[in-house]
């Protein structure tokens, strides 16, 4: 029997250089920290709009809380996309989590990879953008008689803005497609 440990055929020593910039995505840590803080920041603000809206239910008017909801749904689609990043790009840029078999894994993390964590936030980028929009639409509606704080320039760049997030997801989505469709080729031109 030898004194020396054995050394699993699956690890692989680093030489320093390497082990130092392998080692470096650890500073992502306190980041992915801080986005925890920041969503612990949004459940707060979801509790305060939710109070709001809850004291003014009676006095409110349909528009009023329509806006307020559209409010309580946009902190939960950004509070999503938190999510999204803090496990995804944990996951992929970090280190495995190791969920498998746990009954509350995100059905979505078996398949992530930096491609799929792209196209997810670009999707729930734009869900966002498009509750934000909804909400201009609704208030819009009060341009002709000024009593709304946006101006049509402001509404029309909105929704340029929410057409160009549109056509961004799309292009990151053939962009991906197109490299998937490569990779693919040349494993079967290996084979």
């Amino acid at each position: 029997m030898s004194a020396t440990p054995e050394v699993s055929p699956k690890l692989k020593t680093l030489g320093p250089i390497p082990m130092l910039i392998f080692g470096s995505r650890w500073l992502q840590l306190p980041l992915y920290v801080g986005l925890i803080v920041a969503q612990g920041v949004y459940v707060v603000l979801f509790l305060k709009e939710l109070w709001h809206l809850f004291a003014h239910s009676f006095d409110f008017t349909e528009q009023q809380i329509m806006l307020a909801v559209l409010g309580l749904i946009d902190v939960v689609m950004i509070s999503n996309l938190l999510v999204m990043v803090i496990v995804g790009g944990y996951e992929t840029f970090v280190s495995r989590l190791n969920l498998q078999g746990h009954p509350d894994e995100p059905e979505w993390l078996s398949h992530v990879n930096a491609s799929v964590l792209k196209i997810k936030l670009a999707m729930a980028i734009i869900g966002i953008s498009s509750i934000h929009l909804l909400r201009t639409f609704i208030e819009a509606g009060g341009l002709a008689s000024g009593k709304t704080s946006y101006t049509e320039a402001g509404v029309m760049w909105q929704t340029i803005i929410h057409t160009v997030f549109i056509l961004s997801a799309i292009g990151i989505a053939v962009v991906d497609r197109i490299s998937n469709a490569a990779v693919a080729e040349a494993r079967e031109g290996a084979h």
